[in-house]
């Protein structure tokens, strides 16, 4: 209760509502004209029904407590039935309407607006075919059992059921307009005010003559009103309805109608009179809501259309379209902007291809129609790549590209087109081919500059042994007496070194121009051998013992001597200024083994240890104060020209240990297994 009361009408649309139901009724009242019985169009049904589509669920208890007002009036004023009947009557009347009213709005959902097929069908076969038939069964009851002007039941119904099934299908839609759309601002424009005018001549003029019996047969007036329904939709077809409706009963009334007569054919002309004006509604509101839904359809493509267009023209590119022919139809504003077109000129095509032809590079002209022409031939995708001339006079490179759109047959309809400006990737481009180049001279001066620097190094330390040696000599031959056979070996170990410096420019040389033709196969033993030898007597003089373990019958290696004790020597020597400041144990290990097809060297100290084992074989990265930090990045170097690697690890509790392997020489290591077997047999 306190819902529905919380949902009640302004009580001024329940008495407007109540007095349109009473007016209904006088209508109904003026044409029952069959003698002997008040029924006819049952106009109140349908303003009742059209009331309860667009109220709320909640407030219908309000309009059926108003209808029930109005009929009562309209009993009393009109038809002076009995008060028990006339309840009777409105409990039928009511229940077409709220049953009428709830199947067409579960079909179509709300607002009901007779727009689409659907809604129309629904409001047909619910609203105007099903629920009368309720009203019908319920009021020919009621006559037939009050004896109301001596009417049957079986008699009564058909007439009942047409009567409201046309009031309906004739009030309802223009009431469902009017409130809809009371508020609304929709205007005619003049020249649709001059078609309404003459359309309204044209009907009420084709009305009269036909309904006064001028003309051959009413139906004669269904194509101004189809026009109204084409034209005006569903506010046109409900007017004529209106008007039509009004104008048949002028016309029975004063008995100039078609629809009037004898008493004893006014039964059958009074059907034929509610067919007539129920075929004419459902004529004119099927058309109205197919002109609706064309209407519909074209503006939903315009509005398609529009935003299709309004995306083209806010896309980052220069969209255009062709002809089958390739002659061009279409320019989107950013395109015309670019090359500075107009939309007069956009409209002249001839004019088009000639400024094109004008606007491409000529250096890019003939490639350019050639090869849109074997487009326009083959029908295959175009792409390419060439110069145009901005409005400015400027010319920028742009990439062109296109697609045949075809039909369902396969032939082209249109080309579809669109010019990308790649001036800024076209120069990014040369500022990056020319980056690479700089870059690749940076890097020929770096690897120069590396080069020297590893000469520099390499050669600095049998430099500066000729240097030691050379003092000491002198030494020893200014002494008194001179000590020749000291100095002779002094000299002997500067022209050592000096043959060393040679051969370490050569062997380097031989290593950045990847020369392998001074590697023979030997065994690592004997290189290992030597290295000591040479480094002796500086570990003499630093006091570092070298402890080396070399094990037995390792296979041969393919390697250039001079290059592997090179990086030996240089391994071992830094092994040695790692232990400058050791205070402990200052042991220097060598020690070689075979590991499957590789043979390992260990070079181990107990030093500091390494704190950066990721970094120290980087060129010119060093930990040292006066270092070049090219030493064990070209050991490494000459490591990985043999094919093997070159890593550091850190001792446990400390020290470091330099790791390098070189692969095992298969050829050579078949032949030195067996003799070393056949050795031990013979043993």
């Amino acid at each position: 209760m306190i819902s529905v009361w919380l949902h009640r009408p302004r009580f001024l649309h329940l008495g407007l509502f109540v007095a349109g139901y009473v007016l209904g009724c006088a209508f109904a009242n003026v044409l029952g004209i069959v003698p002997g019985t008040s029924i006819a169009i049952w106009t109140p049904g349908g303003l009742f029904m059209a009331t309860l589509m667009l109220a709320s669920t909640p407030s219908w208890p309000w309009w059926v407590l108003a209808g029930c007002v109005g009929e009562l009036i309209g009993q009393f004023l009109w038809f002076h039935s009995p008060l028990p009947a006339s309840l009777l009557m409105y409990v039928g009347n009511a229940l077409e309407a709220v049953a009428g009213a709830w199947l067409v709005i579960r079909v179509c959902g709300r607002p009901v607006r007779l727009e689409t097929l659907k809604e129309v069908l629904a409001f047909v076969v619910l609203g105007a075919g099903i629920a009368p038939a309720i009203s019908a069964t319920v009021g020919s009851a009621t006559l037939a059992w009050f004896d109301i002007k001596s009417q049957t039941f079986t008699a009564a119904w058909p007439l009942w059921w047409i009567g409201d099934a046309t009031g309906v299908l004739i009030v309802a839609p223009l009431a469902l307009d009017v409130f809809q759309n009371w508020h609304g601002n929709s205007q005619l424009s003049a020249a649709r005010w001059v078609e309404a005018s003459v359309l309204g001549l044209i009907f009420l003029g084709v009305a009269a003559l036909s309904l006064s019996g001028y003309l051959p047969f009413a139906y004669i007036i269904m194509p101004p009103l189809l026009w109204a329904a084409v034209r005006f939709e569903l506010r046109g077809a409900a007017v004529t309805l209106i008007v039509l409706a009004l104008i048949t009963a002028v016309f029975t009334i004063s008995g100039a109608s078609q629809f009037a007569g004898d008493p004893e054919s006014q039964r059958q002309r009074q059907i034929m009179l509610q067919l007539f004006l129920a075929i004419s509604a459902l004529s004119a509101l099927i058309v109205a809501a197919i002109s609706r839904q064309h209407q519909l359809a074209v503006l939903k493509l315009r509005q398609s259309e529009r935003s299709l267009r309004d995306l083209v023209e806010t896309l980052p590119a220069l969209i255009w379209c062709a002809a089958p022919d390739g002659k061009p139809i279409y320019f989107s504003q950013q395109l015309s902007g670019f090359i500075g077109f107009g939309d007069q000129d956009v409209a002249d095509t001839s004019r088009i291809v000639n400024v094109l032809d004008a606007i491409i590079h000529p250096d890019d002209l003939a490639a350019v129609k050639k090869l849109f022409a074997h487009s326009l031939a083959t029908g295959e995708p175009y792409a390419q790549k060439h110069r145009l001339r901005r409005f400015d006079g400027e010319y920028r490179w742009v990439e062109i590209r296109a697609a045949a759109m075809r039909n369902s047959d396969g032939a082209i309809m249109q080309w579809n087109g669109v010019c990308l400006d790649i001036e800024d990737q076209v120069r990014a481009r040369d500022d990056l081919r020319l980056a690479q180049e700089n870059l690749a001279r940076a890097s020929q001066a770096a690897s120069l500059a590396e080069l020297s620097a590893s000469i520099a190094h390499e050669v600095n330390q049998p430099l500066a042994a000729i240097v030691a040696n050379s003092h000491a000599g002198q030494r020893w031959l200014m002494a008194a007496p001179p000590n020749i056979e000291r100095a002779q070996k002094r000299i002997e170990r500067i022209i050592q070194d000096a043959n060393s410096a040679a051969d370490v420019v050569s062997h380097i040389r031989a290593l950045f121009k990847h020369s392998i033709e001074t590697r023979t196969s030997t065994t690592l033993a004997s290189v290992i051998a030597e290295a000591r030898d040479l480094m002796a007597e500086e570990a003499a003089r630093r006091r570092v013992r070298m402890d080396v373990d070399v094990e037995s019958n390792l296979p041969f290696v393919t390697l250039d001597r001079v290059q592997i004790q090179q990086v030996l020597i240089n391994l071992i020597r830094n092994g040695m200024d790692a232990m400058d400041s050791a205070t402990g144990d200052r042991v220097f290990g060598i020690r070689v083994r075979r590991m499957g097809d590789v043979v390992q060297t260990e070079i181990s100290d107990h030093g500091p240890g390494v704190s950066f084992p990721d970094r120290i074989f980087e060129p010119f990265f060093t930990t040292k104060e006066h270092g070049m930090g090219m030493g064990l990045a070209i050991c490494r170097s000459i490591v990985e020209s043999h094919g093997g690697r070159l890593w550091a690890e850190n001792n446990e509790p400390h020290g470091a240990t330099f790791i390098f392997t070189l692969p095992v020489d298969a050829t050579a290591d078949a032949p030195a297994s067996r003799a070393a077997g056949n050795q031990n047999r013979a043993s």
